[in-house]
């Protein structure tokens, strides 16, 4: 049997077959493993809106930011305003006014500044429990929210400084007065900002440490409420039409009132009505119109040794100490009026109660 050619055939074939698979030994000699390529967003998804957007208002006017800020935190998903209230540990009193008030869809169509009362706001103001707002009546919780927001987007910044300013709220016919000091020192009808700049989707919040009671009655009628003013009253009756309609007007910056009270005009000399209506209505007025300012004013945003003048044309006197305030007129000498009842808020102004007859001469 001839098998010496056959065993050379085999071998001729194993020879080609290791030259022919050689490349694909070397291909698959052992290399790094490769790194996985990175993952990248998008520019611009996620968790930003469009530049410029959210916050800001027409250039120029008096509610701009800062294009792009406030709404917008790199790494954050802005949200809905009535989210974020709801999500907010210490405004549960609120989210539960918003739904009973059936608020939630005008909270969240945006282009708002919302001045949010705490939990303890809520509590200071009588609402015991989020029970207690929840049983609520709806049109008295929809008068106070409403008084609570402005039509427009309104940051710390955009608030004049040492300025009182009047803003209207989205409760017909009802304004509310801002005061800054600082960013960090900003009131509202005499309410604290303690948490501001609270970017939610085109509106900001800022959390305020009392419940904003919008005001029913004009100052004239809430003078005419008081029978602690009752001299008062029947000094501007005696006084006639000017200083009725001084205290009846409804501009936009409002009244304040400095209302002496019945002790008060006794020791100016005015012991009962009659003594009034036999005063001579000129000098009345002259007077009255002393007490008053061509502007909302809180009780706190009045500033140590600040003269200001009145209605009548010529200024009072402001002192600050210990947080107390006194107001001096020009013909009281040393004689300083004190503060009874402060910040009392009427649908055109506020009214404080003194316990002096401020003297312009």
């Amino acid at each position: 049997m001839k098998t010496q050619p056959i065993f050379v055939a085999l071998r001729q074939l194993l020879l080609v077959l290791f030259v022919g698979s050689a490349p694909f030994f070397i291909g698959c000699t052992s290399s790094p493993d490769p790194q996985p390529a990175p993952v990248v967003t998008p520019p611009g998804s996620g968790t930003t809106t469009t530049p410029g957007s959210g916050t800001t208002t027409t250039p120029g006017s008096g509610t701009t930011t800062t294009p792009g800020t406030g709404t917008t935190t790199p790494g954050t998903t802005v949200i809905g305003a009535v989210d974020y209230i709801k999500q907010k540990s210490n405004l549960t009193f609120l989210s539960a006014a918003i739904a009973q008030a059936g608020l939630a869809t005008d909270v969240n169509k945006g282009g708002l500044t919302i001045f949010a009362p705490s939990d303890d706001a809520f509590k200071a103001a009588g609402y015991a429990s989020v029970a207690a707002v929840s049983a609520a009546p709806a049109a008295d919780l929809k008068r106070i929210l409403q008084y609570h927001v402005v039509g427009s987007v309104i940051d710390l910044s955009a608030f004049p400084t040492n300025v009182n300013t009047s803003y209207q709220t989205t409760l017909t016919d009802s304004r509310v007065t801002v005061y800054k000091v600082s960013n960090t020192d900003v009131s509202i009808n005499g309410a604290k900002i303690v948490e501001g700049n609270i970017a939610t989707t085109n509106t900001v919040v800022h959390i305020i440490n009392q419940v904003l009671m919008p005001p029913t009655l004009g100052a004239s009628d809430l003078i005419q409420k008081n029978t602690d003013l009752s001299l008062f009253a029947a000094a501007v009756t005696r006084a006639g039409s000017t200083v009725q309609t001084l205290l009846s007007q409804n501009s936009q910056d409002g009244i304040t009132v400095f209302a002496p009270n019945n002790a008060a005009f006794k020791a100016a000399g005015y012991a009962d009505a009659a003594a009034i209506q036999a005063a001579d209505p000129k000098v009345l007025a002259d007077l009255l119109s002393y007490h008053v300012l061509n502007y909302r004013a809180f009780s706190q945003t009045f500033q140590n040794g600040a003269e200001v003048v009145t209605a009548q044309g010529t200024s009072v006197r402001f002192t600050v100490s210990g947080g107390k305030l006194t107001i001096i007129g020009k013909g009281n000498g040393t004689n300083a009026a004190n503060l009874v009842q402060a910040d009392q808020v009427a649908n055109n102004g506020v009214v404080h109660v003194i316990d002096r007859v401020l003297l312009p001469k």
